[in-house]
């Protein structure tokens, strides 16, 4: 698969798609067109991949958004440069398949904005989280106010940017900000490991935990329980479904813990 930008390099490896952040001389900040590449990559996932890995070069995974390629922007323009990261960011969350991010360094601003738009966040000890925004007089505005508080609540959030606060690794897993954590150096190799897991998995199965069980959260208890009976009753009448459990039952399949 061809590269998608100088800042961006793309490997297919068996079923795995391997998406890496190639602009470490500024540690990986986001510029419009790095962003839309990202888009680019994850709307043509080729046929075969069952799981993509994201990672970066150097010893960061994103500094965030590249302001020293802000331009002055009215507000009509503002409002459109945020919504074309929710667009894209929304492709990553909301694509063909599950989404694996290997931080490190910094992963900061918009570089957590994007590592929240993934399915499993495996954090390399060197990382640590920070939303300066606050710092800065503006907004987050690629879908941290309504991915973050999902994974490590709306307070936790308001006070990384109330207070400029740098979140740890090791804080970080237990705050929800990662799955994962794995020793510096090692964190691709985990990543690539998990990512392998998730690709063995039925189709529909990840097709539920990537576009369902979100709505189901967003959803009353009346309302998700009804997508949960119907996107039970869709995945188990699948042949795959009802041949892994043959599997299972006689035998063939591996128990829990093994």
């Amino acid at each position: 698969m061809a590269d998608q930008s100088k800042w961006l390099n793309v490997e297919e490896r068996d079923d795995l798609l391997l998406v890496q952040l190639t602009r470490p001389e500024k540690r990986n900040a986001i510029n419009d067109t790095l962003l839309l590449s990202l888009e680019a990559v994850f709307s043509t996932v080729p046929e075969g991949v069952k799981c993509a890995v994201l990672y970066a070069e150097g010893p960061h995974f994103s500094a965030g958004l590249d302001l020293s390629e802000l331009q002055e922007r009215d507000v009509i323009e503002g409002l459109h440069h945020s919504r074309m990261w929710h667009r894209v960011l929304d492709r990553i969350q909301f694509g063909t398949v599950p989404v694996v991010a290997v931080l490190k360094g910094a992963c900061v601003g918009g570089g957590l904005e994007i590592a929240s738009a993934c399915h499993i966040r495996v954090a390399e000890q060197s990382t640590f989280y920070a939303l300066p925004e606050g710092q800065r007089g503006i907004f987050v505005g690629g879908g941290a106010s309504v991915r973050l508080p999902k994974l490590i609540g709306m307070a936790r959030m308001a006070d990384m940017m109330f207070t400029g606060r740098v979140i740890s690794a090791d804080e970080g897993i237990w705050m929800g900000l990662s799955q994962y954590l794995a020793l510096d150096g090692d964190g691709l190799t985990k990543g690539i490991e998990l990512a392998t897991k998730i690709a063995q998995n039925a189709p529909m199965t990840n097709y539920a935990l990537m576009h369902v069980l979100p709505r189901i959260a967003d959803s009353t208890q009346s309302e998700g329980l009804l997508l949960e009976s119907l996107m039970a009753t869709i995945a188990q009448s699948s042949p795959e479904a009802k041949q892994r459990l043959r599997d299972f039952l006689e035998g063939r399949a591996k128990k829990v813990g093994e």
